[in-house]
């Protein structure tokens, strides 16, 4: 050990800036060209692309001297906020991401002033995060005392809740014996429309993709009832233990809903873990109009769901919440002895980290939390509602033109069609819609994704932006329209 006495004369460096009024008054500029910036997206395109030269400022090695503070909020100015993805954008309907609010931005930037560890302890940041949780575990229609907590998103959420669900069903303790002690490899059930995450989920837990069985689904895109009853009668008979029933609330091709009560029936029956992988529409259950689509998601073992999908958090703040509280905390419980608990003082709250895979975690729930506060909860059911009908209003566009063609119904937000003028085979059309979409992308008129749907490719409008109007979907139509009228007419020789 060096017992060596450092030296007394060197200064003591910090990084708080030697003049705060020079800071407040380029944090006052921020937030004014922050207002602009959101005030005034329709002016600017949903998307652009690079210019090479800001593409290559993003290859520069490591600084080594400083810059003034000044300074470096311009490089984030010019090179960051001027080329976003778009999400926020109201003709932004690319996979299925909230167009977050600038309430929630202000509560990120308030959590990381005060900048509290979520693990756990007694503070107010531990207190808010566990109050919003419960809010959520009241919007799906969990119990009281169900437990949950706030990740990065719905594929972590989604992970949680199959870890849980894993060693719940297991028959043997998995944390202290592992894998090898299984009796008979688990499988877990969802249809074959289940988001990828529930793949990564079962390779991570150490299960294989083959423990995921995927089930067909019907002409709607829901799961296979009685297929999925023979495929769990199957397996038991060929000495597989049938561990866990995935329903799907909002499939991510195209929204459809699981019959969520049929499952859990079915679930309850087999003896199995029933998991609602909700994070596209279990938020639904407050729409007042639309609510009852996803009827029986509170009966379900454990839901995931997303709070920067159509509550519009800013990125990133996923949730799982757990029916059983004591199963939840013995999968993930660790109390080593430098996270003891104290009858008072700091370590005297909840241990937060005894509920996922974090022991340090960002204060997200106080932007979900002031929103929240702000808007209130009937507001947010509004906006679901909203976002619903006007999927069914780009719906009824596209059934009047005779060159789009819907490619599967219109459950709640996601809409897949196709420009189809007729006489061209599936390639040719795959090859003008994917152009179709590029282009609509590079000019900043519109993002849209696209996918394959039982062997169909399509275009995908996915509305889930309470910025979006009417008129922004009668401008999309238009342009399709155009586009591809364009891209399909006859090339000269």
């Amino acid at each position: 050990m060096d017992t060596r006495t450092p030296p007394q004369n060197l200064p003591e460096e910090t990084l708080d800036p030697p003049d705060w009024s020079s800071v407040a008054t380029l944090a006052h500029r921020i937030v004014d060209d922050a207002v602009d910036h959101v005030a005034r997206l329709r002016e600017r395109p949903v998307w652009q692309p690079m210019p090479d030269d800001v593409r290559a400022a993003f290859q520069t090695g490591l600084p080594q001297e400083p810059t003034p503070v000044e300074a470096v909020y311009g490089l984030v100015r010019d090179r960051v906020m001027a080329y976003p993805m778009g999400n926020i954008h109201p003709r932004f309907w690319s996979w299925f991401m909230g167009a977050g609010n600038f309430t929630g931005a202000l509560g990120d930037f308030l959590a990381a002033v005060q900048g509290s560890n979520l693990g756990g302890g007694s503070h107010a940041a531990a207190l808010l995060d566990q109050q919003v949780v419960d809010w959520l575990r009241d919007m799906v229609g969990f119990p009281e005392g169900a437990s949950g907590a706030l990740v990065s998103g719905g594929s972590v959420a989604n992970l949680l809740a199959l870890t849980v669900a894993r060693n719940a069903m297991a028959g043997v303790d998995l944390r202290e014996e592992g894998l090898a002690a299984l009796e008979r490899p688990l499988r877990f059930y969802a249809s074959d429309q289940v988001h990828s995450c529930h793949r990564k989920a079962v390779e991570t837990l150490g299960l294989g993709n083959k423990a995921l069985r995927r089930i067909p689904t019907d002409d709607e895109g829901r799961i296979d009832i009685a297929a999925l009853r023979e495929a769990i009668a199957e397996d038991r008979a060929h000495g597989l233990a049938p561990a866990c029933i995935i329903g799907t609330a909002g499939t991510v091709n195209s929204g459809a809903v699981d019959d969520l009560d049929a499952l859990a029936d079915l679930a309850a029956e087999q003896g199995l873990w029933f998991h609602v992988d909700g994070c596209i529409g279990a938020l639904v259950a407050i729409a007042p109009e639309n609510g009852w689509r996803v009827k029986g998601i509170g009966r379900a073992h454990s839901v995931a769901l997303d709070p920067h999908k159509w509550l519009h958090a800013p990125f990133e703040v996923g949730c799982v919440v757990i029916r059983n509280r004591a199963i939840h905390r013995q999968t993930f419980a660790v109390s080593p002895e430098y996270l003891q608990a104290t009858p008072r003082g700091i370590a005297s709250g909840t241990w937060l980290h005894e509920f996922g895979l974090q022991t340090s975690r960002g204060f997200a729930a106080l932007k979900v939390w002031m929103a929240l506060m702000e808007h209130g909860r009937a507001k947010f059911g509004g906006l679901i509602d909203q976002n619903i009908g006007q999927a069914r209003y780009l719906a009824s566009l596209i059934e009047d033109e005779e060159q789009l063609s819907l490619q599967m119904p219109v459950e709640l937000n996601i809409v897949c069609f196709r420009f189809d003028p007729g006489g061209l085979d599936e390639e040719r059309l795959k090859a003008v819609n994917v152009e179709i979409m590029l282009r609509l992308q590079e000019t900043g008129v519109a993002a849209l994704s696209d996918t394959t749907i039982h062997g169909r490719h399509c275009l995908r409008a996915a509305i889930c932006n309470h910025r979006t109007r009417r008129d922004d979907l009668d401008l999309l139509v238009a342009e399709v329209l155009r586009l591809g009228r364009q891209l399909a007419a006859p090339q000269p020789a």
